[in-house]
């Protein structure tokens, strides 16, 4: 089997390219991205690094052209921006590869998509990829990552759309990097009652997921499944779990999620008004922060064959000393 896997130079994407080289039924990963960060870079004989833009659909169909599947784990992921760059890097790009998939006569295709789809303003447990999605999604990185769904749904190829939520462990560039900058620069406070539940995931138990949606049989094809740990946290707990083993200690101060959700509504209005950069606080930010979320995984385990095998404890002992690493 040969694969097409974008996103490749990110984090997600550098522990699968590690997973691939492990199964002998895998000869060849094509791997694409704008760039490869040094600490992400996977040295192999069954890895070629192809770098470019899935914008271009020249580029694109020449990569797939190449390939039996494709795992699509590029995206624009940001809790703010204009919808014109999401619509551009998340759907016009999925069209990119599913055009490109027709052409090629591609087997399966493997999307890795959100469950920040499932927000909704409000603490949720126990989320089925069966429930019902909010009228109006909370970003336009959430509403892409749906419309790209939807475009894989009704193209006809054999697909898995997999939603894996709040990854962490070596490699982690966005989570945990973006908690330990606002720390460092004053800015990280408890908000609510710092009691909120939530679902993180290892990035080894994702690569998990992808590697056995390549696999699976007939009975697993053209689903929708979410992933994580199958233990929920509680998220300030965490965090401050993170900073301790990183030397650091967490200021304890609670802020009201109240006053804080209205300071956003504020900050957001004034960047729409303004430049549009993003604003030190987004309504989504401080909700995912302060609101408890839990997604069930009974799905993935019955249909895929998921099992987590790496804890959250584990994760977290793997990026501090991954980020211990990289950052001395």
């Amino acid at each position: 089997m040969t694969i097409l896997l974008t996103g490749a130079t990110g984090g997600l994407g550098y522990r699968t390219l590690e997973q691939f080289i492990r199964n002998d039924q895998i000869v060849k990963i094509i791997a694409t991205g704008r760039s490869i960060k040094p600490t992400h870079l996977v040295e192999h004989s069954k890895v070629s690094y192809i770098l470019g833009d899935l914008e271009d659909s020249d580029f694109v169909s020449k990569l797939v052209e190449q390939v039996d599947c494709i795992v699509h784990a590029a995206a624009l992921s940001s809790p703010w921006g204009k919808y014109s760059a999401f619509e551009i890097a998340n759907v016009f790009t999925m069209k990119n590869l599913i055009n490109a998939a027709k052409k090629h006569k591609i087997k399966r295709f493997v999307y890795v998509s959100t469950p920040s789809l499932y927000y909704n303003g409000n603490s949720r447990f126990d989320i089925k990829e069966s429930d019902e999605l909010p009228k109006n999604f909370i970003n336009a990185y959430s509403k892409t990552k749906y419309q790209a769904e939807l475009e894989l749904e009704k193209s006809g190829i054999s697909y898995i759309i997999l939603r894996p939520r709040a990854l962490i462990g070596r490699g982690d560039m966005i989570i945990m990097p973006r908690l330990i900058r606002a720390f460092q620069e004053g800015k990280l406070k408890v908000i609510g009652d710092g009691n909120n539940i939530v679902d993180l995931t290892s990035l080894a138990n994702v690569a998990d997921a992808i590697e056995l949606s390549l696999f699976v049989g007939a009975e697993g094809m053209n689903q929708t499944y979410n992933i994580t740990n199958g233990e929920p946290v509680k998220l300030w707990d965490t965090i401050d779990k993170v900073l301790s083993l990183l030397g650091y200690q967490m200021n304890k101060q609670k802020i009201p999620y109240f006053i804080l959700k209205l300071i956003a509504q504020m900050m957001e209005l004034k960047s729409k008004l303004t430049n549009y950069q993003e604003p030190a606080l987004t309504l989504y930010s401080v909700g995912i922060l302060a609101k408890s979320m839990t997604i069930d995984i009974s799905k993935a385990r019955k249909l895929l064959g998921y099992t987590p095998r790496v804890s959250t404890d584990e994760a977290i002992t793997e990026f501090v000393n991954w980020y211990k690493g990289v950052n001395s």
